[in-house]
């Protein structure tokens, strides 16, 4: 029986538990070797109890890194009951298995096992994306072309990296001889052990303080907590099934119509308190190529982390605890053998920008229900990872590229930021030109290309690189062939574009998807971001906001005049004049 906890007291834990989470984060960010972990903070940090339930995670973290940590715990427990196995004091396991879990082969998994007078009380979980993982081409992320699972580099599937509290050396003689940057890698993995023992302490001690039962009835009520507070705002949407169909680019550049201009299905039942997702309509799985989702990973973490922001803004329900009490309204199917739930060993690995289109896919099926809790639709993400040899070694920079929201009730989109669940920041120039042979010549946002609405869609960015040496690029994204979404009366976004200019002259218009390529000294890679969707009739925008923009130079007068019916005089409205225009509209 669950013993009951006074509330005040229970208070108290859970912040403790928040707490721990931070501290992992903190310990992990300022720990790591790698700006992708440091600077873009794209890692999780979470302690789940001996199921692995999740109880906290970290509030810097991303919701693709802490989201499927309990499908890491689960993944663990399964494959070591099937090799006859257990979880003992002292023991470290390191997990990235994308059918055991894990998001996609590069976010690896380090879990320490919490237990308290002899008995498994929990875990203590960081997971963290890493820039090279021994695939077929340096680098993580831009592995487009890989075949299947074991061409995305190693697989780790409940491996020990500390037994009984010794570390063991071979797997780590593995890992080095196996990366390309095994100093940078090797680093970040240690450092994401320290902080997953820190958070181990961190806990145990709470434990001793509190007590097992009292600790458990405490993260008990705060689980019923947060699917009290879900269930809530699921009640509050008319009953029903709600549709949407989105596309993806898939490889643009491809004589196979099954690889390209890609559906992407979500229709919601709700009832009562409850969300049934089915992705049904979901184009197959591309067996030969790495843009398929694991649905325990990947895509489930999609639909939560949307779901979730729509339904429980802040502004309205204040903090919400962020643990496995939100998920159990939410069921999710998707067909065996689609992109949504591919059959291993197709590979996984490009699973980023897909994933980000389910879940902006959800946010369209939901919209009609919940007009003034969305955005209209996002532009979509890319990654770039640039690589090469520098002094004898090799480099590789992984570069997230933004895009944008779309436009929201009385708001207007967020320009140039990580979307949905993908809320990492990005690399500092400074950083970038500090240590690798990359100039960045521009860092703007694009002029005249938001979706306008009485709402503009956020606009999205242009960023520049220079190889300052030899080297090579791999670019991962989507978005190019399809633009972000207008709602109620907003006008669609404006699509992505990558662009090679070469040293030796001439410039290349290129796909969203670039396997690795040699890139030489001089060769100049311009990406420039999407735009989001507009929200509202956009002769409803305030004049004053168009000459706002118009100041600000995001767009020129003659764009306020044809997709506002707004006309500028100097820096001034003119009055009689948008009367007019708008009057003919």
């Amino acid at each position: 029986m669950q013993t009951r906890v006074d509330p005040f007291l229970a208070a108290v834990i859970h912040g403790a538990l928040e707490n721990i989470a931070i501290e992992m984060g903190h310990k992990l960010m300022r720990m790591s070797y790698s700006s992708i972990i440091r600077e873009s903070e794209d890692f999780g940090a979470a302690l789940t109890d001996a199921t692995g339930r999740q109880l906290c995670e970290c509030t810097m973290s991303t919701p693709l890194q802490s989201g499927p940590i309990p499908g890491y715990i689960a993944g663990i427990l399964r494959e070591l009951e099937k090799r006859g196995d257990t979880v003992n004091p002292g023991d470290v396991f390191m997990h990235n298995d994308p059918y055991g879990g894990a998001s996609h082969g590069p976010d690896v998994g380090f879990v320490v096992p919490i237990f308290h007078r002899g008995e498994l009380a929990g875990f203590s979980v960081t997971t963290a994306h890493h820039l090279d993982i021994g695939a077929l081409t340096p680098g993580s992320c831009g592995i487009v072309d890989a075949v299947d699972t074991y061409a995305e580099g190693l697989q780790f599937k409940a491996i020990r990296v500390y037994e009984g509290g010794r570390k063991v050396e071979p797997v780590w003689q593995i890992l080095r001889s196996n990366i390309r940057i095994a100093d940078l890698v090797v680093g970040d993995m240690e450092a994401q052990v320290s902080a997953a023992r820190i958070g181990a302490d961190r806990y145990a001690a709470l434990l001793d303080q509190y007590g097992l039962d009292t600790v458990t009835g405490a993260y008990e009520d705060l689980l019923d907590y947060s699917e009290h507070l879900m269930r809530d705002a699921i009640a509050r949407i008319p009953d029903g099934r709600y549709n949407a169909r989105t596309f993806i680019d898939g490889y643009l550049d491809s004589p196979d119509p099954a690889l390209k201009e890609l559906p992407i299905e979500v229709t919601l039942t709700i009832t009562g308190s409850d969300i049934h997702v089915d992705l049904t309509g979901t184009a197959p799985q591309t067996s030969n190529k790495p843009i398929n989702m694991p649905l325990v990973g990947t895509v489930d973490c999609a639909v939560w982390l949307t779901l979730r922001s729509i339904l429980l803004d802040s502004d309205v329900y204040g903090a919400i605890p962020q643990n496995s009490g939100l998920t159990r309204p939410i069921t999710i199917f998707a067909p065996e053998g689609c992109l949504a739930n591919p059959i291993f060993p197709a590979p996984v690995i490009a699973r980023f920008c897909p994933g980000n289109a389910v879940a902006d896919t959800v946010m369209k099926a939901i919209a009609p229900a919940v007009p003034q809790q969305v955005s209209a639709g996002i532009g979509n993400l890319r990654v770039m990872a640039f690589s090469g040899v520098s002094h004898g070694a090799p480099w590789v920079h992984m570069e997230i590229m933004e895009g944008a929201y779309g436009g929201r009730h009385g708001k207007d989109g967020m320009d140039a930021v990580d979307t949905l669940y993908a809320n990492t920041r990005n690399n500092p120039i400074e950083d970038i030109e500090s240590h690798l042979p990359l100039r960045v010549l521009n860092y703007e946002l694009r002029e005249n290309m938001a979706g306008a609405g009485a709402s503009r869609g956020g606009i999205g960015s242009i960023r520049s690189f220079e190889l300052l040496e030899d080297g090579a690029v791999s670019i991962e994204g989507d978005g190019q062939r399809f633009r972000p979404w207008g709602f109620l009366g907003g006008a669609d976004g404006s699509p992505a574009r990558v662009e090679l200019a070469h040293a030796r002259g001439g410039v290349e218009d290129l796909p969203s998807k670039i396997p690795y390529r040699h890139l030489a000294k001089g060769d100049r890679i311009t990406a420039f971001g999407p735009c989001g969707g507009g929200y509202g009739n956009p002769l409803e925008r305030d004049p004053q906001a168009v000459l706002d923009d118009v100041l600000d130079g995001l767009i020129d007068a003659e764009k306020a005049r044809s997709d506002y019916a707004v006309a500028i005089s100097g820096d001034t409205v003119d009055a009689v004049a948008t009367l007019g225009l708008r009057d003919k509209q």
